[in-house]
């Protein structure tokens, strides 16, 4: 039975069309599962937008246990990257560029975390002034999520970026990052010597006053901003870094879902004014 569309979070019909067949094929031909996909899909999106937590979906969603043992089913056959892989390509090829990226941005972003995270895998950045979690993530120029990496806070940007590297070698074509100065140093000889990747340091003018959009670094920026209006990634709550990975993974997959169902990126929605009353 088709579940009615009640959420904003919810994927329509032509949205719907784009995901399902990225998702795994069901193993038994010929057997209907209980809660179907689409379902389990909305869930899953309504979780990551809202900030709720899995025990506090919505009764017209699947059992939050079903929804949850799926998560956990699909992050184990990596489909969350290969359904970023596959929108990120249809993507590019609708901007009219190459399928696959060649350059990337990195940047990092820290978020406190909240007391369900254990102190095994959070710490305190300094610098931000935040105990918590650092996010590590590459998008392509376009600013579509390549990579995700999460760890403490208390990393500092050139040793979390190591890892983050190596992920961004592994998984895709990309032997060219853009990062802001927080890498500079010897992450740049590193990178260029272990993984033959070049890593451009952005610096800011010596005469910038104030804040400044900088042309190769502000696509990551922005990325951020797009992964933090997801209510759930305001914080982190997750007590297993894999799950936060995860987390910012659909809701980067919502993003670029949306932005190829529009044909085009999102604009801010005009102001309404209400009339006098007469």
């Amino acid at each position: 039975m088709k579940r009615e569309r009640r959420y904003p979070s919810d994927l329509t019909d032509a949205q719907w069309e784009i995901v399902e067949p990225m998702l795994p094929l069901i193993k038994e031909p010929g057997r209907i599962p209980k809660h179907p996909r689409r379902a389990i899909v909305d869930a899953i999106l309504y979780v990551v937008r809202s900030g709720c937590s899995w025990r506090q979906l919505p009764v017209d969603f699947p059992p939050w246990q079903t929804v949850y043992w799926q998560f956990q089913q699909w992050e184990q056959r990596q489909v969350t990257e290969r359904i970023l892989e596959e929108l990120r390509e249809q993507l590019r090829l609708a901007e009219g560029r190459e399928p696959e990226p060649s350059a990337g941005v990195m940047d990092s972003q820290s978020v406190k975390a909240a007391d369900t995270v254990g102190r095994d895998s959070r710490g305190y950045d300094a610098g931000k002034k935040v105990n918590g979690r650092k996010r590590f993530i590459v998008t392509d120029t376009l600013g579509l999520l390549v990579v995700v990496c999460v760890m403490s806070a208390s990393w500092q940007d050139r040793d979390g970026a190591k890892t983050t590297l190596l992920s961004t070698y592994t998984a895709s074509p990309i032997r060219y990052v853009f990062a802001d100065q927080g890498f500079a140093g010897k992450l740049v000889d590193w990178a260029a010597e272990t993984l033959k990747i070049t890593v451009e340091i952005v610096r800011k003018p010596a005469d910038q006053q104030g804040f400044v959009v900088h042309p190769k670094r502000w696509v990551v920026e922005r990325s951020l901003a797009w992964l933090t209006a997801h209510r759930r990634l305001a914080r982190d709550y997750e007590r297993d870094p894999a799950v936060s990975e995860a987390l910012i993974r659909w809701a980067a997959i919502n993003t670029m879902v949306r932005r190829l169902d529009r044909g085009r990126p999102a604009t801010r929605q005009a102001r309404r004014t209400l009339s006098a009353p007469g």
